[in-house]
C-alpha cells in the first residue's frame, strides 16, 4: 500500500510535468534521476530525498514549499506534527505498511491529547 503523502505528492508532481509538457523520460532527465525512479515517485511508491524533491521542483520551475502546498500538505520543519510525519514517511528503514500503521498511532495519540503550551512540562499522572 503506498504512503498517502508519497501518493498526494506524485500526483502533483505527474500533474506539473504533464502540464510542462514533459515527457517522463525528458523529465527524469533534466531532474537527474532514472526513469524508473520518477516513475515510483509519481505512482507515491517512493517518497523522494529531499535532494531529488529540491531537483524536482527546480525543474519545474517551483520551490519545493509550493509544491507541498499544491499537493495539500504541511513541507517538513512546519511543525511538530509535520515533522514527525516527515520523518515517518521518508524513513527508509520502514516498510509501506510500517509508515502507514506509526503515522495512524501517532494521529490517533495527537488527536486525543490535550494541546500543551511549549515551554510548559505536562502535567505528572497520578499514581
Amino acid at each position: 500500500m503506498p504512503d498517502r503523502h508519497a501518493s498526494t505528492l506524485g500526483q502533483i508532481i505527474r500533474q506539473q510535468r504533464e502540464h510542462a509538457e514533459l515527457s517522463l523520460r525528458q523529465f527524469a532527465e533534466l531532474v537527474g534521476i532514472s526513469n524508473p525512479y520518477l516513475s515510483q515517485i509519481e505512482r507515491g511508491l517512493r517518497a523522494p530525498s529531499e535532494q531529488v524533491l529540491q531537483g524536482i521542483a527546480r525543474s519545474l520551475k517551483l520551490s519545493v514549499e509550493a509544491l507541498y502546498e499544491r499537493a495539500g500538505l504541511a513541507p517538513p520543519g512546519t511543525g511538530e506534527a509535520g515533522d514527525v510525519l516527515y520523518a515517518i514517511a521518508h524513513d527508509p528503514r520502514l516498510s509501506s505498511r510500517q509508515r502507514t500503521a506509526l503515522r495512524e498511532v501517532y494521529e490517533a495519540f495527537v488527536a486525543v491529547s490535550p494541546r500543551r503550551v511549549r515551554g510548559r512540562p505536562e502535567p505528572r499522572e497520578a499514581g
